[in-house]
């Protein structure tokens, strides 16, 4: 899988409620950093995404601008992605115009995010839940 595939089945997965952590490298130094989350080491990531998975339902993930740029042994992605969520938990509907940018290294299986970045800007963040 290409890192633009595998970017793109990171939206399938969220948008059908499957398994994040495993889009992850395993490693102590790997960062995901969500609209209001710092989550450190894979085991931090792979806790966070679970819970996020289990809290959450009817992801809709509109990507607007995928950029990859693949260099030696490494990928930087970037794109805009319009992200909207049920927080089951709260029972509120959560929308974001969102930014996303992140480093994926090959693995055995593919590539997999080093570190992965989501954000919103204050003037176009819908709320701050999450």
């Amino acid at each position: 899988m290409s890192p633009e595939e595998t970017v793109g089945a990171y939206y399938d997965a969220l948008r059908a409620g499957e398994a994040l952590a495993p889009f992850f490298v395993e490693s102590p130094a790997t960062v995901k950093v969500g609209i209001s989350e710092r989550l450190v080491g894979y085991a931090e990531v792979a806790k966070g995404l679970r819970e996020q998975t289990r809290t959450t339902e009817e992801w809709t993930v509109e990507s607007h601008d995928l950029r990859v740029v693949k260099r030696d042994e490494a990928a930087a992605v970037s794109d805009a992605v319009s992200l909207t969520w049920y927080d089951a938990e709260a029972f509120a509907e959560h929308s974001f115009e969102t930014r996303w940018s992140g480093t994926l290294l090959p693995t055995d299986d593919g590539w997999a995010f080093a570190g992965l970045h989501v954000s919103a800007a204050s003037d176009l963040a819908g709320d701050a839940d999450r």
